[in-house]
């Protein structure tokens, strides 16, 4: 797993392996982040399911002024602070090491990616309406292409999907932002 662009580009992240962890492909981080390039400079950038951090590292590579990690598995969450230490931006994020639907929508960000573990795809539904509760951040959320999100949960409403291959990435904002 590499940093696709930005300050950090092609340095090498630390990894997990089995089936605990699914890393967002480079191809579909690539496409992201082309799409986020306008609005990513100073934002607060909030990766739920964190796995090994590789899309928020991302986010900071590309300008974000912060980023929040929430990982409730222990050795993933370890993993993440290993990176941000290896690439000396500690200072600028924060790990938490808990469920994401405890910190969703409580805490101020301008961005949320998602992106459950298999296991977990059930949460979908719950976090996107809790970020649907108050409109906010624009949040974008990854899944396999077979799973039907809703067009809009709470105040929130789905204005753009991007798919690579099995993967899509959903985004959802506020109607007036979007």
């Amino acid at each position: 797993m590499r940093i696709i662009a930005g300050e950090f580009r092609s340095r090498r992240l630390k990894t997990l392996r089995g089936m605990d962890v699914r890393p967002t492909p480079d191809r579909l981080r690539e496409a992201l982040f082309n799409v986020l390039a306008p609005r990513i400079e100073g934002a607060v950038f909030l990766d739920a399911y964190a796995g090994i951090g590789a899309v928020g590292i991302e986010a900071l590579s590309r300008g974000a002024a912060r980023a929040i990690f929430v990982e409730r598995g222990r050795a993933a969450a370890g993993v993440i602070q290993e990176n941000l230490r290896s690439l000396g931006i500690a200072n600028r994020a924060e790990v938490l090491h808990t469920k994401a639907l405890s910190v969703l929508g409580r805490r101020r960000a301008d961005m949320v990616f998602l992106d459950p573990p298999y296991s977990l795809v059930q949460e979908y539904d719950g976090a996107l309406r809790l970020l649907g509760e108050t409109p906010g951040p624009l949040v974008m959320a990854q899944h396999d292409w077979h799973l039907k999100l809703e067009d809009s949960y709470g105040q929130i409403r789905c204005y753009r999907v991007l798919r690579h291959g099995d993967n899509c990435v959903s985004f959802y904002a506020p109607e007036e932002v979007a």
